[in-house]
């Protein structure tokens, strides 16, 4: 397992106490961000990894990227159900939100599922949701980019109604699920001092940038992908060369090749402020081997 940390260190400190503080540890939370689950195979690395992962690091909530949970592409209702009964505090989403109907009324129902704040009003489904957890609350709210993809309002300007929409929780992190890495990094800048983190989702390749910015808000342009590195961003690389090779329609299908998790792990002992990220990137858990 590869890991990178940042910390606040004596920048953070140097911000003091955020209001609502107490000196009994109130805000004092940690928070393990999973980035884009893959098909079947994400599924499954992400649900045999979970154990481990709650032993090493004991979060007090986790999140996940769920929108390619589903071959691929998109999510359905059995599956978001699966993973929240798995111990997925909340479900964050992106540019594949509606590519399966059967998900358009869960969204709407399903509070811990959430969708890009940003996207239309009409749209089907909510932005933000609230959970609870050891008497902490955390804030999570979903943005898409607009570089490059179809989101229908600007991410920067609806993300002020979406954090008063919150009242106040502990903390809060973003999920930027966004193609352009210039609109990640200046959303972290942007809400820098504000919210608790600002993780960026989508491209399904880690990078390593992770830190805590001058105001205490923890930051990464991306997380990567929990699925198969053995692909070309979870396609069959095969498929995906050929496209490429040819520029003529391929039909992609999920690899089934090298799985890894790829998160990130938040700590914090004030509200709104990060005391450092740590960057995770896990292979699959081997199974152990079948007595004879």
């Amino acid at each position: 397992m590869a890991e990178r940390q940042a910390s606040a260190g004596n920048t953070a400190a140097a911000h003091g106490r955020h209001e609502g503080s107490t000196e009994d540890g109130h805000g004092r939370a940690s928070v393990l961000f999973v980035g884009d689950i893959v098909g079947g195979i994400g599924r499954r690395t992400l649900l045999e990894s979970l154990p481990v992962l709650r032993e090493r690091y004991q979060p007090t909530f986790v999140v996940a990227n769920g929108e390619n949970v589903a071959g691929g592409l998109g999510i359905t209702p059995k599956l978001a159900d699966e993973l929240i009964a798995a111990g997925i505090d909340a479900i964050t989403l992106g540019n594949h939100t509606y590519h399966r109907r059967e998900v358009y009324a869960y969204l709407d129902a399903q509070p811990r599922i959430v969708r890009p704040v940003n996207f239309l009003r009409s749209q089907p489904g909510h932005g933000v949701c609230v959970v609870e957890r050891d008497g902490v609350r955390l804030g999570v709210v979903n943005l898409s980019g607009n570089l490059y993809l179809r989101a229908g309002r600007s991410a920067f300007t609806e993300i002020e109604s979406a954090l008063a929409e919150l009242d106040s929780p502990e903390h809060i992190i973003v999920d930027m699920h966004a193609e352009a890495t210039s609109e990640k990094v200046a959303m972290g800048w942007h809400l820098d001092g504000r919210v608790t983190a600002v993780v960026g989702t989508h491209t399904h390749v880690p990078t390593a940038d992770a830190r805590v910015l001058p105001g205490g808000t923890a930051y990464i342009t991306d997380v990567g992908m929990t699925g198969p590195r053995g692909g070309v961003i979870g396609v069959k690389r095969e498929q995906a060369i050929e496209s490429l090779l040819t520029q003529m329609p391929v039909r992609f299908e999920t690899s089934e090749e090298d799985p890894w998790l790829m998160a990130v792990f938040i700590r914090c002992s004030t509200p709104l402020r990060a005391d450092s990220i740590e960057q995770v990137l896990m292979p699959r858990p081997q199974s152990p081997p079948r007595a004879d």
